[in-house]
């Protein structure tokens, strides 16, 4: 009887561990599945850098082994910034899906290896059109729609549905959403965003979610001391909206003092280690380092749970030696930037990268010479010759000649000279987009002896329309209606460059922006005086790629590869460029398109997706 208990014992404890191991595991297993988010916020100015910051965090948890997508949320009522001039908010950075939005998207591509959808960039404007269709079609059921609760549950629905949706090749769905907020706290525009994640971190729950707040601590030249008052006065008004910082990043020019530290530890109600110096450094691959040495990664394991383990580790080695190497680069090599916004860089974000992650992989120190193709023209001689005098010597004094992509008939009669010039004195040349459009119209009046050569852009009455309107573009409607995101674009040539600079593959996949054509009509009479068009689409109609015969590098792209360009993997496009212009392109391809060994740096790290071993580096399709 005694013995029957007992074994009536056992096997009730026996169960009751296989009862208590299952709902640990589950446990385990929903704390490592549930969605932590990471909110970015800036505060006293705009521009602050916050997009940097939050790309830097977003980097040192994918080396962890964790897989990060990112939202942008950008407080204007526009429904996307593809009707913004350049001189609002830089360039407009296009995505594989055709859309077209805040350049900081393309800094989370290029830190983090991933590839975002339109969805990832979330406008006042995309959540009011949202609201108002539901509306609309009665999803309310009469009830009065309000700022709270409707817009604010559209947003948070919004990054919860978004969040979720992979950006990484292996369809893996993500971990951890780090969403950066644009504007400063305290913005009208920006309220009903602040009000929806302070419901937010109530919904989720306080363990997935935290707050680093980005603020200015300013350095007047008179007394040289670095002031505390603006960070301290946006962390007030940021509590008083219901948010209450995790980590507060400083942004310096100099490294904070123990002091400053502590005295913001103090006002703003945080531990010392829980301020962040985000001083200036001479290059952006430092910044993930700089947060990864103040204990970011331990934070943000133990505030969010994060489903790592921390140990002591080399981490984020491959950020390293590109930092280490960009300071250690001391040949030049001058790229001269005709174009027509070149008064404001940002205009110009992605191609000044995929120009840098090229001379990187080439070892040579980039000096990039912005030149307004207007400076170029006739008129300028006439009215303003210095500055006529100035762009030229800048042109002239080059290594290679880039023509990016652009809108507007202004300068573009100077780009064309540029161009001439470059095809004339056999120096590098890369044009893109419209840069392409204008190489074939030098070549048309210039070698084809077509005078009034042009596109229907700027002159429809051209007897010589080389370039054309695209059938799909409406002139009436401005926003959306180009030619837009991944398209397919086949080699037509064995020999060509671009193609073994591309891997010697048969296609390849890139990003398009354009309203305007090749009129593929005209093809034959370019061919047959040696420019080439040696990429086009599937179809055969549409002119993707020109290579200039006998020249020792003149190419020109419809596409704009350098949305896809990235530190570890350049753009082929630009980086032939680059090779070209510091003369090492017929070695690299007499060499079967390899680098040698003192032009590389290693790969050893704990990233989570490994990139191809630099050692041996050989492009592969970016399809």
């Amino acid at each position: 009887m005694l013995l029957k208990q007992l074994k009536t014992v056992l096997a009730f404890n026996s169960q009751l561990l296989k009862l208590n191991a299952i709902v640990f595991l589950s446990s385990r297993l929903s704390s490592q599945t549930t969605m932590k988010y990471i909110l970015v916020t800036g505060g006293v100015i705009s521009g602050i850098g916050k997009g940097i910051i939050a790309s830097s965090v977003g980097i040192i948890l994918k080396s962890c082994g964790l897989h990060v997508t990112a939202i942008k949320i950008d407080p204007y009522i526009n429904i996307d910034a593809g009707t913004f001039s350049p001189y609002e908010h830089g360039e407009v950075f296009v995505l594989d899906d055709g859309g077209e939005v805040d350049l900081d998207l393309g800094n989370y591509e290029r830190f983090l290896d991933i590839r975002l959808t339109r969805d990832n960039n979330l406008t006042t404007g995309k959540i009011y059109q949202s609201v108002i269709n539901k509306e609309r079609r009665g999803d309310y059921l009469g009830k009065t729609v309000q700022v709270v609760p409707h817009i604010t549950d559209a947003i948070q629905e919004w990054v919860m549905k978004q969040a979720k949706i992979s950006v990484d090749d292996d369809g893996v769905e993500p971990q951890v959403c780090v969403i950066e907020l644009g504007g400063t706290v305290g913005d009208i525009e920006s309220m009903p965003f602040i009000e929806a994640f302070r419901q937010f971190q109530f919904k989720v729950k306080r363990e997935n979610f935290c707050n680093i707040h980005v603020s200015l601590i300013p350095q007047p030249n008179t007394t040289g001391e670095q002031k505390t008052k603006p960070t301290q006065n946006s962390v007030r008004e940021l509590r008083g909206l219901g948010l209450s910082p995790d980590l507060i990043m400083c942004r310096c020019s100099t490294p904070l003092e123990t002091s400053v530290k502590e005295k913001i530890s103090m006002f703003c109600h945080v531990e010392p280690s829980q301020v962040i110096c985000v001083h200036d450094v001479s290059s952006l691959y430092k910044v993930p380092l700089l947060l990864e040495d103040q204990g970011v990664v331990s934070y943000l394991c133990q505030r969010l749970s994060l489903p790592i383990e921390v140990r002591p580790r080399k981490m984020l080695t491959k950020w390293k030696e590109m930092a280490d190497r960009t300071a250690r680069l001391l040949e030049p090599v001058s790229i001269a930037l005709v174009g027509k916004y070149t008064k404001l860089a940002d205009s110009y974000t992605s191609v000044i990268k995929a120009l840098e992650h090229s001379a990187l992989i080439v070892n040579h120190k980039l000096e990039v010479k912005y030149i307004d193709s207007a400076d170029l023209e006739a008129a300028t001689q006439r009215d303003e010759p210095v500055k006529y005098h100035e762009a030229w010597q800048k042109l002239c004094s080059s290594h290679g000649v880039l023509v990016p992509g652009g809108f507007g008939v202004r300068g573009t009669e100077g780009k064309m000279h540029a161009i001439n010039w470059a095809r004339k004195e056999n120096k590098p040349f890369l044009g893109v987009c419209l840069g392409m459009q204008l190489a074939v119209c030098e070549f048309a009046r210039n070698i084809l002896g077509w005078e009034d050569a042009n596109s229907t852009e700027f002159n429809p009455e051209s007897s010589h329309p080389v370039v054309i309107d695209m059938p799909e573009h409406n002139p009436g409607q401005m926003g959306g209606t180009m030619r837009l995101g991944k398209r397919r674009t086949m080699f037509k040539s064995n020999n060509s460059v671009m193609r073994k600079l591309y891997g010697d593959v048969e296609y390849v996949d890139e990003r398009h922006r354009h309203r305007f054509e090749v009129n593929p009509e005209l093809k034959h009479h370019f061919e047959e005086k040696g420019l080439q068009f040696v990429g086009q689409d599937v179809e055969g109609e549409r002119m993707e790629i020109i290579e200039l015969e006998n020249h020792c590098f003149f190419v020109g792209v419809q596409y704009h590869p350098e949305f896809t360009s990235r530190p570890m993997k350049p753009s082929p496009p630009y980086f032939g460029l680059l090779l070209a212009a510091a003369g090492k392109l017929p070695s690299y391809l007499a060499k079967g398109c390899r680098l040698s060994p003192r032009d590389t740096y290693s790969d050893r790290s704990d990233s989570s997706s490994p990139e191809p071993d630099l050692s041996d580096l050989k492009f592969l399709s970016l399809s």
